[in-house]
């Protein structure tokens, strides 16, 4: 078999094997590409940009669901362990799959085995569900703020919602399980330099998947929020409400920002996607694929990135994760007399 030429260190990770040595090392993984396309070390460097703020954005999370625990008279809000399952699941995608892309965007080739390209399609797929699943438990906790605000925190209590959050990580990891016990053969995508599972030659499990993940939430989502901005469009219009006491509790309830945060961070999440969900489907009715590697690239990051537009919605639009910030950089900076004064001065509706 022919070799590489071996004039740079780059073509040498590559060249040090003969075609029939790769096929060894490399498995029974199917390619988008015969020929590799050109060395995008820039590309591979934007990728690491994410883990430093999937990873404080954890921190954080941590700290405000502690001080408000800790330090506020009232009960800590149930989004927070929604918004803490975002966390873990953006930092293990962050922390598992990025890395290993990185590495095959620099070699141009996947050396990490036929396994371990099945493990990271199966991760992606079950993190994506988890996501998805997890923003429709937001809607419903934001529907129930205002459907029964006298009610609120008794039907959702702490302890409920972590057994749904528990519920939906093992539903979601088992959803998405059959593909690694079947006999398809994992796809290393050279245009976006990432591991997938081969779903076209799975067409009804695909369906089946995609009607159990997005039939649910879609319809839920949409319903939800339509009822929420409907009663702010309500309330705002100066609709007479007849019990004072729910009026009270429900218009408290609607200044809360979280409501408006939730809904832009549901609507980031669908724009990040639907691009590549877009191209997908085009490309599998019409058997016809775009040849252009930039866009499969930008379109399948586009919605890795999405946890970028959850950190920078957060500091924008959530005054508790702005204090959590705050706390977190006081406590880097080992400013104690700082720290204490925030804690002091916290505010119940922070």
């Amino acid at each position: 078999a022919r070799k590489y030429s071996e004039n740079s260190a780059g073509s040498f990770l590559t060249s040090a094997f003969s075609e029939h040595e790769n096929s060894k090392l490399f498995g029974s993984i199917v390619t988008s590409h015969l020929v590799p396309g050109p060395l995008r070390l820039q590309n591979s460097i934007i990728f690491y940009l994410p883990d430093l703020l999937i990873i404080i954005k954890l921190i954080m999370l941590y700290i405000k669901e502690t001080v408000t625990l800790n330090n506020v008279a009232r009960p800590s809000e149930v989004i927070n362990i929604y918004l803490l399952s975002l966390a873990v699941a953006d930092l293990m995608c962050g922390m598992i799959v990025v890395p290993l892309s990185v590495y095959a965007a620099v070699v141009q080739q996947w050396v990490y085995g036929d396994l371990v390209c099945r493990l990271v399609g199966y991760l992606e797929v079950t993190l994506w569900s988890v996501s998805v699943f997890t923003f429709m438990w937001i809607s419903v906790d934001r529907y129930l703020a205002i459907r029964k605000p006298l009610r609120y925190e008794t039907v959702q209590t702490k302890i409920r919602c972590q057994c749904w959050m528990a519920f939906t990580w093992i539903s979601a990891a088992m959803l998405c399980c059959p593909p690694l016990l079947g006999f398809n053969k994992p796809v290393f995508d050279h245009d976006a330099y990432i591991c997938m599972l081969d779903w076209g030659n799975m067409a009804a499990y695909s369906v089946t998947v995609a009607i159990l993940v997005l039939g649910p939430s879609l319809i839920t989502i949409i319903y939800t929020y339509f009822y929420i901005f409907s009663m702010m469009r309500k309330l705002r219009a100066g609709v007479p409400i007849h019990d004072k006491e729910y009026a009270t509790a429900l218009s408290e309830n609607l200044s809360n920002p979280s409501h408006v945060m939730s809904f832009v961070l549901v609507v980031a999440f669908w724009l990040s996607w639907t691009p590549y969900a877009g191209v997908k489907l085009y490309e599998y009715f019409t058997g016809t694929k775009f040849q252009v590697p930039f866009l499969h690239f930008s379109i399948v990051w586009l919605g890795i990135l999405n946890s970028f537009w959850k950190g920078i919605i957060l500091v924008a639009l959530s005054p508790q994760f702005r204090l959590a910030l705050r706390i977190f950089c006081l406590t880097i900076c080992c400013r104690k007399g700082r720290l204490q004064g925030e804690l002091i001065g916290m505010d119940a509706d922070d």
